[in-house]
């Protein structure tokens, strides 16, 4: 039985929902094959959040993590493939929810530029296009809150040599998102979590491979 551990994020830059937070929701009553599910809803807090993510990873001991955070304006769930070691929000954004705006500051000084996700990120978009679900590899998380958690997550598995598997997904905003905001893209929730389900079993797949 592979222990997966995932995470989603609060509201953040005046939404009222994000729906990481509606899938970490449902899937507390979701069951999966070979799979054991633990989620997390972070804050949408600088350092905080990847702090409580990876005391959840102590005290949980997951073989693999997915980290889930909103993307509005993308158009498909993507996968990120890599992590940046910058923290850094521009003047036209939103600051974290504690108010914080970092600017050009390194996640962790002395740590590796980039950290490559560990999850199989290619099958999962192909299993994902597959079920008829939008999806595509990212190339960049940003230099945002999910960035940072992908990034400490990463970077805390090397420093401790762990055999686990880690990496990032961005979503899309939901349909209800959409109604206040209707030039938003948006995916319905329930083939957001279909498609949190299709990961779940290309990483138990591939793990069995």
């Amino acid at each position: 039985m592979l222990k997966i551990l995932i995470s989603g994020f609060e509201p953040f830059g005046g939404d009222a929902v994000n729906p990481t937070s509606e899938l970490m929701e449902a899937l507390t009553q979701e069951k999966v094959e070979g799979a054991e599910l633990k989620t997390v809803l972070l804050p949408v807090h600088f350092d905080e959040c990847a702090d409580l993510l990876i005391a959840e990873m102590q005290a949980y001991k997951p073989d693999v993590v997915i980290a889930c955070g909103l993307a509005k304006g993308r158009t498909a769930i993507t996968p990120e493939r890599i992590a940046v070691n910058v923290k850094d929000i521009p003047p036209s954004s939103y600051a974290d929810n504690q108010g914080q705006r970092p600017v050009d500051e390194p996640i962790r000084e002395g740590s590796p530029d980039g950290l490559i996700s560990t999850l199989p990120i290619r099958s999962m978009v192909n299993d994902l296009t597959a079920a008829g679900i939008p999806a595509a590899v990212s190339n960049t998380a940003g230099t945002y809150i999910c960035n940072n958690t992908m990034y400490r997550v990463l970077d805390w598995i090397r420093m401790e040599e762990l055999p686990i598997r880690a990496g990032f997904v961005h979503f899309p905003a939901s349909t209800e998102m959409a109604v206040l905001q209707p030039a938003v893209p948006s995916l319905p929730i329930g083939m957001m979590l279909e498609g949190v389900r299709v990961m779940i079993r290309t990483v138990v797949h591939t793990a069995k491979g």
